[in-house]
């Protein structure tokens, strides 16, 4: 048994990963909704599409970075006294302002940076947090939210960075030591998508130069892992619509970081192609891919 079924199973036979159908009080009128995300700038490329929606619905939307993203690029314009930490926080609080975000909060770990790099082994890191201190951090923040539905990422974070995987973790038992069991969701990639595009991106000429193997999601993420989720495990597909344009704006806010740069350099009309849709699974619910939005009932 993997990871996802044993952690799934052991939340089954706790009650907590229910159907939203069974839970009839849930999405009457205003919920509250946390995004937990590992790093400031994740949510730009993963759900700003769905908070900017949610906001404009009248819900709640909070956003809770597990990271300070330290390891980040250092920007040549950093004012005396500024440090990476500090630019990216308020390029998270612009993101919020944008995503409509009542409320940006910090976990207060460090940033782990990808398996293998020195920063792995360094105190204070969020891959290294004891689980029960991190899932005890956030439920705080649940409970001071009252959370209704709680947003975390798949079983390996998308492609295995160690704090995407611990967010998954923390996450998870964060859910279970809340006052309140929220509805719980994992953002995650769709992989067959994700080959798709690939192949259109290598008709129209835009992979030229460009390692395959580095587009391939089939090769190996961070973990050994392919990256994302086959289709057929996944359970939503939010198409974005207009909100596409504001999700590429929350995106530049982050615009300090080298990456975030690189996706902001794709043309204005290929962004909605690779970013317009964004993908959930709801663990618990019955097996297919629903087209639409998962705070309408269905």
């Amino acid at each position: 048994m993997d990871e996802r079924s044993s952690t799934d199973q052991g939340m089954r036979e706790r009650g907590s990963l229910q159907h939203p159908d069974t839970r009839p009080e849930m999405l009457e009128g205003v919920s509250t909704l946390v995004f937990v995300h590992a790093h400031p700038d994740d949510e730009g490329t993963a759900t700003a599409g769905s908070m900017i929606r949610a906001a404009r619905e009248g819900h709640r939307v909070v956003v809770v970075y597990c990271t300070d993203g330290d390891p980040g690029d250092v920007p040549d314009d950093l004012a005396p006294g500024e440090t990476v930490v500090s630019r990216r926080r308020g390029e998270a609080e612009a993101s919020a302002a944008i995503t409509g975000t009542a409320r940006v909060a910090w976990l207060g770990y460090g940033d782990s940076g990808m398996t293998g790099w020195a920063q792995n082994d360094a105190d204070g890191v969020f891959s290294r947090a004891p689980l029960d201190e991190a899932a005890r951090r956030l439920a705080d923040i649940l409970d001071e939210e009252d959370a209704d539905v709680v947003v975390g990422y798949d079983w390996h974070g998308g492609y295995g960075h160690p704090d995407h995987v611990m967010l998954h973790r923390t996450t998870r038992a964060a859910t279970e030591l809340a006052h309140k069991t929220p509805r719980y969701l994992e953002v995650t990639m769709n992989r067959d998508l994700m080959r798709h595009l690939v192949v259109l991106a290598t008709e129209m000429g835009m992979t030229t130069g460009m390692d395959p193997s580095e587009l391939n999601p089939d090769t190996a993420g961070d973990d050994g892992n392919p990256i994302g989720t086959p289709e057929a495990e996944l359970h939503w597909a939010v198409d974005l619509g207009d909100d596409v344009t504001a999700k590429r704006e929350a995106l530049a806010c982050h615009a300090s970081q080298s990456d975030v740069r690189q996706l902001l350099a794709l043309p204005a009309e290929v962004f909605p192609f690779v970013f317009g849709t964004e993908h959930y699974i709801e663990p618990g619910r019955p097996p297919g891919m629903v087209r639409g939005w998962w705070l309408d009932r269905v």
